[in-house]
């Protein structure tokens, strides 16, 4: 038998915990998805993040930021080298992701003090839809426990903008962030300030560019979509300004290029738009086409972690 609980009655199982928020992006043209979790500390993210790197199972890849424990997983199910921590065993993993139509079904198994990351936790975290139990059930001690949690089905989507102000007035990544944040659609993960080529002569002054990701349910991209392109055209300074979004986890290596050689090479709004439409950018011009340039390099540097904000000569050894 099988039990099924919402967020609140695991809440009122076993007192209110610590996760602020659980996310399952999916790529199901690539085959891949991505679990983030939020916690209100850093320390059991940094132990879960070793354990299920141990473990194996379907993830592939886990990262640390602040509070946030991103996963890398496969579409499917893995085997878990799962027992009590060692060098060899992680005390909690994922065994599957699986999608469900809309849902995602995440199953996790815990050992001890990480069944009650993954079976006390996690279940009653903001973004959880239920969580599937053995109909007996125990957690903490030395107790193991295998939950099944159901999400939401959400994609991640890059939007970025190039070319809003002016000498005079305005600033790109305070108004894109702005925006971001008071954005009623989707859940913002993410905001960038991508460093351009400084030597472009139609710069305003460190000649960036700006983009924001967000988690959010297919059905609702279009309603997404459309805040930005009102939003942008509300507080925009310049007569140049465009917009560009990306759907997806894998950024194509083509455009990635691109976006990397941006703080170097100057392009031109044709070669931008080249490559766009090779690797399923969408551009939408929001008051000019110039930003065009600046726009879909943002895409392409995105997933580049600091190195999106430097210059290459940052980064030589």
């Amino acid at each position: 038998m099988v039990q099924v609980l919402k967020p609140e009655e695991v809440t009122d199982r076993y007192g209110r915990m610590f996760c602020r928020g659980v996310y399952t992006l999916v790529d199901e043209r690539n085959g891949v998805a991505q679990v983030r979790e939020e916690c209100s500390a850093r320390g059991p993210v940094e132990w879960d993040a070793c354990n299920r790197k141990r473990a194996g199972g379907a993830m592939t890849k886990v990262t640390v930021e602040g509070n946030t424990i991103i996963m890398d997983t496969i579409i499917g199910e893995g085997e878990v080298r799962f027992g009590p921590a060692s060098k060899d065993l992680g005390g909690q993993g994922l065994r599957s992701l699986i999608v469900d139509g809309d849902k995602v079904r995440t199953t996790w198994v815990g050992l001890a003090g990480a069944s009650v990351g993954i079976g006390a936790c996690l279940p009653q975290g903001p973004g959880t839809i239920s969580a599937e139990y053995p109909d007996e059930v125990h957690i903490g001690g030395a107790h193991r426990v295998e939950v099944t949690i159901v999400t939401p089905k959400l994609v991640r989507v890059i939007i970025a903008v190039d070319d809003t102000d002016t000498k005079q007035q305005g600033a790109s990544w305070s108004m894109v962030l702005k925006v971001a944040r008071e954005c009623p659609v989707g859940t913002l993960l993410e905001h960038k300030i991508v460093q351009l080529n400084p030597n472009v002569p139609e710069k305003t002054t460190n000649c960036v560019s700006v983009g924001v990701s967000f988690a959010v349910r297919e059905k609702d991209l279009p309603a997404l979509l459309a805040y930005f392109k009102e939003a942008l055209r509300k507080n925009t300074f310049s007569q140049e300004t465009t917009m560009a979004y990306f759907v997806g986890l894998r950024i194509p290596k083509e455009l990635e290029e691109y976006g990397w050689r941006a703080k170097s090479v100057i392009y031109n709004i044709g070669q931008a738009m080249d490559v766009a439409s090779r690797n399923g950018v969408e551009v939408v011009e929001i008051t000019g086409r110039r930003g065009t340039i600046g726009a879909v390099a943002a895409i392409g540097c995105f997933d580049l972690g600091v190195r999106a904000a430097g210059l290459p000569e940052d980064f030589e050894s």
